[in-house]
């Protein structure tokens, strides 16, 4: 007979508590390996048309434990033909966890965090906060003292190494080591916090969390001008930017209320992306491989996540689905790419003198001039005046044609390095001898205009390789054309108006180094 029986039943009682087995640990790896595949929750992939999921009924979790270890091969589960058998040991683990009640944890990085009680110590005089309590309790159980504090000179060395990542020199240490305040030591600590290099060490781990670069890299390793956005991160942290206003200013600056010129600066966190300026390159396809760079660093950097799973298929426990995925993606995808004209304190005032200098000769200039007043309204009594005309269809084989209020057209969308524009007109007034083509500037396009050449070229350039002109069918041949500027970066020949009306797709008009201007 037994004297005590509580004491076994309390002992059987812990035995199974710590026989449950825990479900991330030991649970999920075995139904990951051997389930989630057909039975998971991607529904192209899914066998029979049956989820794994179970009810919170104990015959539910009868019939779990019972297909995992049936004799008849065509219920045992997994399926004899998918070659992945349970081993003896991971029957036992998914029994013990159905027998306990199938209990579901979640991943322990979306369990908040809960203080737990300090542990006890018996150098009870020697914690400072309660992370001492963790050290020394840790310390004691292996029966290890504590270090000794350190002394004055490898303290301030040991401050400076983190919070800048710069020895201390000889004056710093000498001026601490004699320092007899009684707050020297948070005295030092602030000097550290307001020097600069406090900013530019922190932010190291920040940038490369942002896949920060000085130069391209891949495909050529030219210089990229990313800099303005390292100096913002710099001063955010030196500044004690708060976290959130952090997070809003990089990723959508440029969409606040005002935006300040330093707030878009700060979306520069998604311009780290790599480019490939290889000449045969399709640039959609690469933009698109920019779009996974931009939402897998999002998902790193503000999330604490890999998303690159869901790429392509949807994890049964992981918080971001498939379509949530391409949902982000199509959101970052909304952007366009726009360099920014930034300067340094100096160079801006700079810039200001010299274009007050502009002005002032500018002012000096006669226009008063009678000779040239009298050939002006000669001129203009004999113009023949320009008409607009205002196209019916437009059609573009990469873009988008739009048609603005005054009747010019803003060429958009996806850029390649070739793209073909076709305008039709009907109804158009008789005696047209001369046609007048505009290339207009425009705040949206790379560097204002008037092309869209980005990756190939000067930015804000175009090259027009032909110019064809049907009516009724028939193919009309432009006699002659002239153009008020016209340089070339490329190619060779003479440039202008006539070659872009000579049949050959190699020649072409372009204004080279006048972005930003008209030109006809």
């Amino acid at each position: 007979m037994l004297k005590h029986p509580w004491l076994l039943i309390l002992f059987a009682a812990q035995l199974a508590a710590q026989a449950a087995p825990d479900f991330q640990r030991d649970v999920r790896p075995i139904l990951a390996g051997h389930c989630f595949k057909c039975h998971g929750p991607d529904e192209k992939t899914r066998k029979a048309d049956l989820r794994l999921d179970v009810r919170p009924e104990e015959e539910a979790f009868a019939r779990l434990a019972k297909r995992i270890d049936h004799p008849d091969p065509d219920e045992l589960m997994p399926p004899p033909s998918a070659k992945k058998p349970l081993s003896a040991a991971q029957k036992q683990v998914l029994q013990k966890w159905v027998q306990a009640g199938a209990g579901y944890t979640e991943h322990w990085a979306f369990i908040p965090p809960k203080a737990k009680p300090l542990p006890r110590v018996n150098q009870t005089d020697w914690p400072r906060n309660d992370i001492d309590h963790f050290v020394l309790a840790r310390l004691e159980g292996a029966g290890k003292p504590p270090s000794t504090e350190a002394d004055r000179y490898r303290l301030i060395r040991r401050l400076s190494l983190d919070l800048i990542g710069l020895p201390p020199t000889p004056g710093e240490v000498r001026e601490f080591v004699e320092d007899t305040r009684p707050d020297a030591y948070e005295r030092l600590v602030d000097r550290l916090l307001d020097r600069p290099e406090y900013g530019e060490h922190w932010a190291s781990s920040w940038l490369d969390l942002a896949r920060y670069a000085d130069t391209n890299g891949y495909e050529k390793d030219r210089p990229r001008t990313i800099w303005p956005w390292r100096d913002w991160v710099i001063r955010a942290i030196n500044d004690d930017m708060p976290f959130d206003q952090f997070t809003v200013e990089q990723i959508a600056g440029d969409m606040l209320p005002g935006a300040t010129l330093s707030q878009r600066v700060a979306t520069g966190f998604h311009r780290n992306t790599m480019v490939n300026e290889e000449g045969g390159i399709d640039p959609l396809e690469f933009r698109f491989y920019a779009m996974v760079d931009r939402v897998n660093t999002t998902g790193t950097a503000w999330l604490g996540l890999t998303l690159g799973c869901a790429q392509c298929h949807t994890h049964k426990f992981d918080p971001v689905p498939h379509r949530s995925y391409y949902e982000l993606m199509a959101f970052m995808n909304n952007t366009a790419e726009p360099e920014l004209p930034l300067f340094t304190p100096e160079q801006k005032t700079k810039k200001e003198s010299v274009e007050k200098q502009i002005r002032e000769q500018l002012s000096t200039l006669s226009v008063d001039d009678a000779k040239y007043k009298a050939w002006l309204k000669k001129e203009r009594a004999t113009a023949v005046p320009w008409q607009s005309i205002v196209p019916t269809k437009m059609n573009a084989s990469i873009g988008w044609l739009e048609l603005l209020e005054d009747q010019s057209i803003f060429a958009s969308g996806d850029t390649r390095k070739h793209d073909t524009y076709e305008l039709v007109f009907n109804d158009l007034p008789e005696g047209i001898t001369t046609l007048r083509l505009e290339a207009l500037p425009d705040a949206r396009l790379p560097k204002g205009g008037p092309g869209r050449a980005y990756y190939e070229g000067p930015k804000g350039d175009f090259f027009l390789s032909e110019l064809r002109l049907i009516a009724d069918g028939q193919v009309v041949k432009l006699e002659s054309g002239s153009e008020n500027h016209a340089k070339q970066w490329i190619g060779s020949g003479k440039p202008g108006a006539m070659a872009a009306l000579d049949g050959d797709l190699q020649t072409g008009w372009s204004a080279s180094g006048r972005e930003g201007k008209p030109s006809q």
